[in-house]
């Protein structure tokens, strides 16, 4: 043992080994088990997904957005701007 670890420091270290390991053999069984029962994924290479379902309590969504709204500037405004896209650009 160091001496210049601590005994509690040198606990942790060892109690954070034991949590890896003990990880890594569920983590590893667990894949054992998925590839031997051809559950894992969405089974047998298919990609199957089924549709999400409907939900009544909630109003049906449009699928379009807002309408585009455009707004003439005057030539004054055009400049102002300009200027401040310039001021912005550093130059």
């Amino acid at each position: 043992m160091p001496d210049h670890a601590p005994t509690l420091q040198l606990i942790g270290v060892a109690a954070l080994a034991v949590a890896a390991v003990a990880w890594t053999v569920v983590l590893v069984r667990l894949l054992r088990l998925l590839r031997r029962t051809g559950r894992a994924g969405t089974g047998r290479g298919r990609n199957v997904r089924r549709p999400a379902a409907r939900l009544p309590a909630l109003p049906r969504q449009n699928r379009v957005g807002p309408p585009l709204e455009a707004v003439e500037l005057t030539p004054a405004e055009q400049d102002a701007f300009a200027g401040l896209v310039r001021q912005l650009a550093g130059g």
